[in-house]
């Protein structure tokens, strides 16, 4: 059964850094695996933030871009998202998907 934990979250302010980190366990993922970031604001729709695609040019929410960049460390099985120059307007629960599964989201609140 594959779990994902993400971690990494918390309170910041505007123009600051996080990274987020998503550790999964039960199968291993190599370069040739998807993973994706999302994001959920209250009363809003998940969005995609940012996926990794083999072979392939990273795409990235056109909001995020220049500012976040998703990786991988296949010996650690782990996604990461570093997130440079938050705004208020990132604040959300992040989750990470490998797998076709989900992890339990880390909160991101980003103050002015």
């Amino acid at each position: 059964q594959v779990q994902l934990v993400e971690s990494g979250g918390g309170s910041v302010q505007s123009g600051e850094s996080l990274r987020l980190s998503c550790v999964v366990s039960g199968r291993q993922f190599n370069s040739y695996t998807r993973a994706a970031w999302f994001r959920q604001a209250p009363g809003m729709e998940r969005e995609l933030v940012a996926r990794m695609e083999p072979f392939a040019e990273t795409p990235y929410a056109y909001t995020v871009k220049d500012r976040f960049t998703i990786s991988r460390d296949n010996a650690k099985n782990t996604v990461y998202l570093q997130m440079n120059n938050l705004k208020t307007e990132d604040s959300a629960v992040y989750f990470c998907s490998v797998f076709n599964s989900w992890g339990q989201g880390t909160q991101v609140t980003v103050s002015s």
